[in-house]
């Protein structure tokens, strides 16, 4: 047991810290592993200690970013009901779902389990697929004028062993990567992992500025650019058609591949054609399954220009990440008999609804429906239009009634590693702006809500927490 006494006697020794004010909201506990080696314990008790604390209701784990102190507001009065354990309500991850969703997928799978079906589709995939899986995988991307050839499409486990896969097939290590400003975190974790540096660039109310591109690679050379043009994880914004031929036209001239994620445009069927469709030779575009069928029913698609096909299925194959049989087989039905097609219209609805509660909830008195209008370190400038929400004490609200996110704009003097903590003190998670932050850009007053994964009745409420609290002095 002198295991366990240790770990609670450590987890007693932090406590007293941040009653005492040693350690105070926001501030960031070292990563486990420096922990360990500081207080000379194994990673395992190091572990079980910030578990603890978690339990105790005074750290709270980001994704992505570490291990905070929560703060916990001083009593205002207000009808806050803080809670003392990990958060309950998940606005941090976006796992959409539709209703009758599981019925019309099982549905489809039954004629996958009669033996002599199954036994094949229990076999190794290759990276590209079977010639079924293909065509229909082409059918579901086209978009506009784009529609990519079946000989170009690659299959992963999902969205993420997508972009990873591009990304090791187009940059080497120390290669330079262009990435908005503000980017998927998970893309920050790829290039960590494969040794290439993430170059931030500049965004405007149109998305990522053309000119910072070239900037950027005239500094040293870039080995590719990543890009989210239709409703950009975390600030909603969708890149219109004429930046996007701007933007092809810079990358064509700098001879610059682009990888365009596309995982959230199937909430946007009015945007804009895809960046494809102006640079089909140097753009590889990755889009996937998680978010219009399931995140554990996933496939990860790859259109890839035909020069760059076969690096990129070895890409796949040497990390062991190509899709398997029973995932190709399965998607390749939900996509020919229009069950993907009517869950995307499903979760369209869906998503607009949730944009009304947002309105609802936290889009002040004013009646205003235009995005603020500011110069500040999320990258965006002036901009009025119908996609964002003022009110709240002159902050700002930035969404889409196509998105499944927010990106908000925080009072001062709320910074978002203490407001994440705030929210987390009610059984909230959201996510810090620091999480996408590319590089040294800073986005210290924001924070992201994601918006898919609890009941309409559960956002409507944590809402109206997170504003209330927002409404509150910072601790």
């Amino acid at each position: 047991m002198r295991g366990f006494d240790d770990y609670r006697r450590i987890a007693d020794a932090i406590a007293a810290d941040i009653a005492g004010g040693r350690l105070k909201p926001g501030d960031r506990l070292p990563p486990q592993r420096l922990f360990a080696r500081r207080r000379r314990i194994a990673p395992s008790t190091a572990s079980r200690v910030y578990g603890e604390l978690v339990s105790r209701g005074l750290v709270v784990g980001e994704v992505g970013r570490g291990t905070f102190v929560r703060a916990v507001p001083e009593p205002t009065g207000r009808a806050l009901t803080e809670r003392t354990g990990p958060a309950e309500i998940n606005l941090e991850l976006n796992y959409p779902s539709a209703p009758g969703q599981s019925e019309l997928l099982s549905a489809s799978l039954e004629p996958l389990l009669r033996p002599d079906v199954f036994a094949a589709a229990t076999q190794v995939a290759a990276a590209a697929g079977t010639s079924q899986a293909r065509t229909a995988a082409a059918r579901l991307l086209a978009s506009g004028p784009w529609h990519p050839e079946p000989e170009q499409l690659l299959f992963a486990g999902n969205a993420r062993q997508a972009v990873a896969a591009a990304l090791t097939a187009l940059a080497r290590p120390g290669g330079r990567v262009g990435v908005e400003a503000l980017t998927y975190p998970v893309v920050k974790e790829i290039a960590a992992r494969l040794g290439v540096t993430l170059v931030p660039l500049a965004m405007d109310a149109e998305g990522l500025r053309p000119g910072a591109v070239a900037a950027a690679h005239r500094s040293a050379p870039l080995s590719a650019l990543y890009v989210q043009p239709t409703l950009h994880n975390p600030t909603c914004v969708t890149m219109p058609e004429r930046r996007r031929a701007e933007l092809a036209a810079v990358a064509r001239e700098l001879d610059l591949p682009v990888i365009e994620d596309r995982i959230w445009s199937f909430l946007h069927p009015g945007a804009p054609a895809p960046l494809a469709a102006h640079a089909p030779e140097r753009t590889h575009v990755v889009d996937g399954l998680s978010k219009r069928v399931a995140p554990g029913l996933s496939v990860g698609l790859l259109a890839v220009p035909a020069p760059d096909v076969e690096r990129t299925a070895a890409a796949l194959r040497s990390a062991g990440t190509t899709a398997s049989r029973f995932a190709l087989e399965a998607a390749t039905r939900w996509i020919t008999d229009g069950t993907v097609d009517r869950l995307a219209t499903a979760k369209r609805a869906d998503a607009a609804a949730r944009h009304r509660i947002v309105r609802d909830c936290l889009g002040g008195h004013d009646g205003a429906d235009g995005l603020g209008c500011h110069d500040g370190p999320d990258g965006l400038g002036c901009h009025d239009g119908p996609d964002g929400l003022n009110g709240l004490n002159g902050h700002d609200i930035r969404t889409d009634p196509h998105a499944y996110y927010a990106w908000w704009r925080l009072p001062a003097p709320w910074r978002g590693e203490t407001f994440t903590a705030a929210a987390a003190a009610h059984g909230i998670a959201i996510t810090p702006g620091a999480a996408f932050a590319a590089g040294s850009h800073t986005t210290p007053d924001t924070v992201r809500v994601g918006l898919a994964s609890p009941s309409h009745d559960v956002l409507r409420e944590a809402l109206r927490t997170l504003a209330a609290v927002a409404a509150q002095p910072c601790a």
